[in-house]
């Protein structure tokens, strides 16, 4: 950013209300992309797209800014889901009792299981992300008219708000669009793109949906080495609600939060771990370190600038980048290191 740039000058009066820092720069970022992208001048239809998405995660961003104080974990499943179908009462149920525990359901708005979510967690505590369909007649009963409710024209920037702002994830079984939604979580958080999140794969009794699923990546993919057995520690898959909802809820149990400060990958946790418990970690994990080890650290540098969960204790070390399914293990296993 530090290149003189025509419009600098347009830039910095826009920008006058901005602080200096970290939102200054990608502020200026942000306009000179959006300069840069009208001097090229594409076609009307490129323009369309850019403009359009450019707002609509202006919009999104705008709704769940008022809503950061609760966590939130996404719902998805079918449309096409009938009120007298187990599945639907499943979804309400788990929407229920994580709402019951201080959580926020968020999903697409429309009918089925993102309607039974919605009537689960309540109006106060829902949130929809819809897409607009020819199709589909808008929200769902719950959600509609209520200021936390966006809706999208692009999959791709749905995709995107419900991904990022959900700390957990129940899918239910649906159709291409729901397994769409669950494969791109599935490869953002073996690709270490999105951060480890519990993912839960919710079936009914006697209607293994989800058990056919993992069949096929076992056989498929595991045995053809296309993706990694650990792979399959990224979800977990239950038939049983008390379970689905324990399994959002056990994976903050000790663990908080993670970020990267260059290569070194820190772990916020609520109780640091004993010199055995490190020591167990290394032993199993050990091999998830470039060079050196896991270890207790204190807050470091832009964590220390900017406030960034100061408080808690953390681990730390310099991650290789891949096995992000044994990254899963790993946060399981301090998630163990709490005394009942």
């Amino acid at each position: 950013m530090s290149e003189s740039h025509p419009a600098d000058d347009l830039f910095a009066s826009l920008l006058e209300g901005v602080p200096q820092g970290a939102d200054r720069r990608h502020a200026q970022q942000l306009l000179r992309a959006a300069y840069d992208l009208v001097e090229q001048r594409p076609s009307t239809l490129d323009m369309k797209i850019a403009a359009a998405a450019l707002a609509e995660m202006g919009d999104a961003f705008d709704m769940f800014a008022h809503a950061q104080d609760k966590p939130k974990v996404a719902i998805f499943g079918s449309a096409r889901t009938s009120e007298n179908d187990p599945l639907y009462t499943a979804a309400k149920e788990v929407a229920y009792r994580l709402a019951i525990e201080g959580w926020m359901v968020i999903t697409g708005a429309g009918p089925g299981i993102m309607q039974a979510g919605m009537e689960g967690a309540g109006r106060e505590n829902s949130i929809g992300v819809s897409i607009r369909l020819p199709f589909e007649q808008g929200a769902n009963h719950v959600i509609a008219g209520d200021d936390k409710y966006v809706s999208m024209k692009y999959f791709f920037t749905r995709k995107l708000m419900l991904i990022k702002e959900s700390r957990g994830f129940v899918c239910l079984p649906g159709g291409f669009g729901t397994l769409d939604e669950t494969f791109e979580l599935l490869t953002l958080t073996q690709t270490g793109k999105g951060l480890p999140v519990p993912i839960v794969f919710l079936d009914v009794p006697g209607d293994p949906y989800w058990e056919t699923v993992d069949a096929f990546v076992r056989e498929q993919l595991v045995l053809r080495g296309l993706v990694a057995e650990a792979d399959r520690q990224l979800y977990l898959i239950t038939d049983d609600c008390e379970v689905a909802v324990n399994e959002i809820l056990g994976f903050y149990r000790n663990y908080d939060s993670m970020r990267y400060v260059g290569d070194t990958l820190i772990i916020r946790l609520r109780h640091e771990p004993t010199i055995d418990q490190l020591r167990e970690l290394n032993r199993r994990f050990g091999h998830l370190c470039k060079h050196g080890d896991i270890h207790v650290s204190d807050p470091i540098g832009p964590e220390r600038k900017e406030g960034d969960q100061v408080h808690l204790p953390r681990i730390a070390f310099v991650f290789a980048k891949h096995g992000y399914g044994d990254l899963r293990g790993m946060i399981d296993l301090c998630n163990t290191f709490v005394e009942d």
